[in-house]
């Protein structure tokens, strides 16, 4: 899974990224509002850890913005500030959870994974979709009984695809979540490997269930035809 981390106070951003390194998670990070708020907008996080009192955007504004936007990733505030009527502002904006400092890391860890909780499809460690399963650990994938033999990027791009089934990820948005900001390669990798993914899917007579939205993305839906 991954995580956005936004916060100014670079000390603390660096243990809470370590935290979740440790954890196994993926981590990006950013130390201003606005920064921060381009990250999110791509819709590629699982979670996004905000401070309220950042340089630029503060994360009531961010939040804001996400949510008029369509962006629902789940949202956990870290702020100074703990009267009712704070907590009351930064949960009406569209936060999820809301974390006082100090905090203890094993408070952060676990309302992170009641977040995360929140928008997954669970089947005894598995996410899955119609006959396509994939633990959650990411090492084995099903489609049926039958094992879908997948390199590490293909199965980070499956775990994204069950993630959000049904929804339309546009390229740009599943280049952003598996390559990163930083990454030298071009977006067009994007469909090298949903074209690696899809063979192997058919292999199983499961590759109807991967979408091409055309001119826009893809998309991970039940039914057999094309959009």
């Amino acid at each position: 899974m991954r995580i956005l981390i936004v916060e100014d106070d670079k000390p603390l951003l660096e243990g809470i990224a370590a935290l979740l390194m440790e954890e196994n998670y993926q981590v990006d990070f950013s130390l201003s509002g606005d920064e921060g708020y381009f990250m999110a907008s791509h819709a590629i996080y699982d979670a996004i850890v905000l401070d309220i009192m950042l340089p630029e955007m503060n994360g009531v504004e961010i939040v804001k913005e996400l949510r008029n936007n369509q962006v629902n990733t789940p949202v956990l505030f870290l702020t100074a500030k703990d009267s009712i009527d704070d907590r009351v502002k930064g949960l009406d904006a569209g936060a999820n959870d809301y974390l006082i400092k100090p905090f203890a890391a094993p408070e952060l860890l676990a309302r992170l994974r009641v977040l995360l909780r929140q928008n997954e499809q669970q089947d005894k460690g598995f996410l899955s979709y119609g006959p396509i399963r994939l633990k959650e650990d990411g090492t084995e994938a099903f489609a049926g009984e039958q094992p879908l033999h997948l390199t590490v990027k293909e199965m980070q791009l499956l775990e994204y695809f069950l993630r959000n089934k049904e929804q339309i990820l546009i390229r740009d948005q599943i280049f952003n979540r598996l390559w990163g900001f930083s990454s030298e390669a071009g977006v067009g990798v994007v469909d090298v490997y949903v074209h690696h993914l899809r063979k192997k899917l058919a292999k199983c007579q499961c590759d109807q269930y991967l979408k091409t939205i055309r001119g826009v993305g893809f998309m991970l839906k039940g039914d057999t035809e094309n959009v």
